[in-house]
């Protein structure tokens, strides 16, 4: 019985954090240094705004399906908005790359992107690449709860302080 509460709750944070983030996957683990000191290896990112294409600006940091090279997940800074052939094209580097890094220049467009980065969860990611599911499900439920709650809490104590002014 508790199992299946258990696994309800995940499945109704998973598609809770979904529907409010607005993207279909809406949680990634770094798995290289191309975003250090910003980013580290094993931080879970939290990724909102699936369809925000249009109003993305050079600095933000987004996450985009690898246009050639198969199913690769790659997060990078905007360094380069431009339009090509009618065409809104992305240009991203990595913050600890010097340069571009040959294989890794390639224009990102709007059917690659996947959302930008809403929140930053350090380190747990190298936690749950060792464990299977559910127990991995269970920690990420568990590590969204904690950031709605905390969230809700700091909007409550906002509020109940402008009460008492």
């Amino acid at each position: 019985k508790d199992i299946a509460i258990i696994v309800i709750g995940v499945v109704l944070i998973w598609f809770a954090v979904k529907l409010v983030f607005n993207v279909d996957n809406p949680f990634y683990v770094v798995s290289s240094g191309s975003m250090i000191p910003v980013l580290n290896v094993g931080d879970i990112l939290i990724v909102k705004d699936g369809n925000t294409f249009n109003t993305l600006k050079v600095g933000d940091i987004i996450v985009f399906n690898r246009p050639q090279g198969g199913d690769r997940v790659i997060v990078h800074r905007i360094i380069e908005i431009s339009d090509r052939f009618g065409e809104k094209v992305i240009v991203t580097k990595g913050d600890a790359n010097d340069g571009i890094i040959p294989g890794t220049y390639f224009p990102i467009r709007e059917k690659d992107y996947i959302g930008t980065v809403a929140y930053t969860v350090p380190k747990i990611g190298l936690v749950l690449k060792y464990l299977n599911p559910p127990v991995n499900y269970i920690i990420i439920a568990g590590i969204i709860g904690i950031l709605i709650y905390t969230n809700i809490k700091k909007k409550n104590d906002e509020k109940d302080k402008k009460i008492d002014e």
